[in-house]
């Protein structure tokens, strides 16, 4: 009876897990180039089972499921869908690239294309405060012309002119292993493994933004499947409960 306990607390915490990631998803639905997260489990095997040293078994427990395993999350990398904007500083990324980006000297990746101008006139992301500076190929923030030079317009290689002259070009990076990138928060990405390449087969679409990944119709009908699967464990709790209470009752009665 203790084994179901221990079961239902477990089917409690995972579904718990799944929920936090399904809320966060849902924060984000609106958040642009927004790439949602997955819960990812797996079945654990029983100890004698597992390839573990076990020195005992149990014919009818070994049949039995031992619970589940939570994985690392796992990151969705499919393209949102494309907003314009009209804005001429703003950029989708087409593939699967990404923007480079400076915080405080150190290197993020991200799909966030709203570009602004700070009081430097260097390239920043609208969000984090205008903390991001936008990186050029060569890894140095990109500095407009003063606004007498012509409004900067951005081509889909990410080349940045003003009137006749080249300002810079936009560093767009890819990854052979895109789960090597891990969330940082502010939706910035960091290589942890230093596999970033220049891109061969991205390119960026300007005066538009790449939507979030996050379906809100999918996300609110798995967080209803969470919710009453974390309702159905917990029941299975009480009921045990209650079952090992009547016979600890009945038993000292005999």
């Amino acid at each position: 009876m203790t084994y179901g306990l221990w079961l239902s607390a477990a089917g409690m915490q995972a579904n718990q897990y799944r929920q936090d990631i399904l809320a966060n998803n849902l924060a984000n639905v609106d958040t642009v180039g927004f790439k949602r997260d997955l819960a990812v489990m797996r079945a654990r095997q029983v100890e004698s089972r597992s390839g573990s040293n076990a020195r005992f078994g149990h014919g009818l427990l070994d049949n039995l499921s031992g619970g589940t395993f939570v994985s690392p999350t796992y990151h969705s990398f499919e393209q949102g869908p494309r907003i314009p904007t009209g804005n001429p500083l703003d950029v989708a990324v087409e593939g699967m690239g990404f923007l480079s980006v400076e915080v405080d000297n150190h290197v993020y990746y991200t799909r966030d294309g709203r570009f602004t101008v700070n009081q430097n006139n260097e390239l920043v992301m609208v969000a984090n405060q205008g903390r991001a500076k936008v990186l050029d190929q060569a890894g140095a923030p990109i500095v407009l012309l003063p606004g007498t030079a012509g409004e900067p317009q951005i081509a889909s290689d990410g080349t940045i002119r003003q009137g006749q002259a080249v300002v810079g070009r936009v560093g767009l990076y890819e990854f052979e292993d895109l789960q090597a990138l891990r969330k940082v928060g502010s939706n910035l990405f960091e290589d942890r493994q230093g596999g970033a390449n220049p891109a061969v087969a991205s390119s960026v679409t300007p005066e538009t933004v790449e939507g979030s990944g996050v379906d809100p119709v999918s996300g609110l009908a798995s967080m209803i499947e969470v919710s009453r699967a974390y309702q159905l464990n917990a029941q299975m709790i009480s009921l045990q409960d209650d079952t090992l209470g009547q016979l600890i009752s009945r038993v000292g009665r005999i």
